[in-house]
C-alpha cells in the first residue's frame, strides 16, 4: 500500500510539472529583486534598448534618466515608472517602455534532501510546496513523507513540516501552502530500522507506517534456514537515550531506529 501510494505522490508531482510549465504567471505579476536580470526597449527609440542587471539596492541605472528603484516593483509598474520618468524629464512625449526578465534571480525557492532534482527554482508568480517539489522531479526512493517548510516573515524564521502522503492522501490540500523567494524545502531521508542476524538481507530498511515485526521480516528477506521464529528481539530507546531489548511477536509495530535481532535456533 505505501509503494502504491507513493507511485500515486509521483505521478500527481510529475503531472503538476507539465501543468507548471504550461501555465506559468505572466512576468508582469513578478516583483523585481535584486539580481534580477531585465531588458528594457522603448518603442520608436532603439538606441535607448539596454540589458542589465538589478542592484543590491534594488536599482538599475537607465539612459537619460539615470538611477531607477525597481525593486519590489512589477514590471507592469517599473515600466510606467521609467516611462513617466523619461516624459517627466521632457525626453519623450510618449514613452513606451517593454521590460523583459532574462533571469529571476530574486524570487527563487530552494529545494533541498532527498527530491531527484535538488536546486534553485524560480517563483515565477503563484507557486505552492507540491507545485516546487514537481518542478524538482519529486521525492526520491530515499525520500521520507515529512517534507519542512523553512520561511522568514517580518524578520522571523519559522519551520513547519508538512505530510505529502497524508495529504494526497486524504485530499486536504490547505496545507500545499504557497511559497515565496527566499524560501525552503527540505525532504528529510525516510526513517529507518534494522534488522542482524538470521535473515536473508540483513541491514536497513525504511519504516513504513503501521509496520509490523512480520512486514519488517519480510523486507529483509526472512528468516535463514537457522532462523528461529521464537527468536525475535527489539533493541530500542527509550526517550532518556536508554537502550531497552525484549522480546517481540509478528504483529508488534516497528519503530524508528528499532534494531530487530532473530537468534539462531538450537534445533
Amino acid at each position: 500500500m505505501k509503494r502504491f501510494t507513493q507511485s500515486i505522490v509521483a505521478v500527481l508531482l510529475a503531472c503538476m510539472a507539465l501543468v507548471s510549465v504550461g501555465a506559468m504567471a505572466a512576468p508582469a505579476e513578478v516583483p523585481l529583486g535584486p539580481g534580477d536580470v531585465v531588458r528594457l526597449s522603448v518603442y520608436g527609440n532603439p538606441d535607448l534598448s539596454l540589458e542589465t542587471r538589478v542592484s543590491e539596492t534594488g536599482a538599475i541605472t537607465f539612459p537619460l534618466v539615470g538611477q531607477v528603484a525597481v525593486g519590489g516593483l512589477t514590471v507592469a509598474m517599473a515600466e510606467k515608472k521609467i516611462g513617466s520618468m523619461l516624459e517627466t524629464g521632457g525626453y519623450l512625449k510618449k514613452a513606451q517602455v517593454n521590460i523583459i526578465v532574462s533571469l529571476l534571480a530574486s524570487q527563487q525557492v530552494s529545494v533541498l534532501g532527498q527530491v531527484n532534482r535538488p536546486g534553485r527554482y524560480p517563483v515565477d508568480g503563484k507557486r505552492s510546496v507540491l507545485d516546487v517539489l514537481a518542478l524538482a522531479g519529486g521525492i526520491s526512493v530515499e525520500g521520507g513523507d515529512a517534507v519542512s517548510l523553512v520561511r522568514t516573515r517580518n524578520g522571523k524564521t519559522n519551520r513547519e513540516t508538512l505530510d505529502v502522503v497524508q495529504m494526497v492522501r486524504s485530499g486536504a490540500l490547505d496545507g500545499n501552502v504557497d511559497v515565496t523567494g527566499g524560501d525552503m524545502i527540505f525532504v528529510e531521508r525516510a526513517p529507518r530500522f534494522y534488522i542482524v542476524g538470521e535473515v536473508q538481507r540483513p541491514g536497513a530498511f525504511r519504516v513504513e507506517r503501521q509496520m509490523t515485526v512480520q512486514q519488517a521480516l519480510s523486507a529483509g528477506g526472512g528468516l535463514t534456514p537457522r532462523g528461529s521464529n521464537n527468536g525475535l528481539r527489539i533493541t530500542r530507546k527509550d526517550p532518556s537515550g536508554n537502550a531497552n531489548t525484549f522480546d517481540v511477536k509478528y504483529s508488534d509495530l516497528v519503530q524508528v531506529d528499532d534494531v530487530i535481532t532473530v537468534r539462531e535456533s538450537w534445533f
